[in-house]
């Protein structure tokens, strides 16, 4: 128990970050299969446009 209180501050923390980064990855898993795209699709500027999903369609 005395371990825990000493490091509370360094284990709330910990789990902060754990929860926002599985928020991040659940969005964007979401967000892959709804067929959104990460990018602005500002193909113009991209220097993957070649290989950009709507370019091909």
């Amino acid at each position: 128990m005395m371990w825990i209180t000493a490091n509370l501050g360094t284990i709330l923390i910990s789990l902060f970050l754990v929860l926002l980064v599985s928020a991040i990855i659940r969005s964007m898993i979401k967000d892959k299969k709804q067929g959104k795209s990460s990018c602005g699709c500002n193909c113009s500027h991209c220097k993957m446009c070649s290989a950009c999903r709507n370019r091909q369609e």
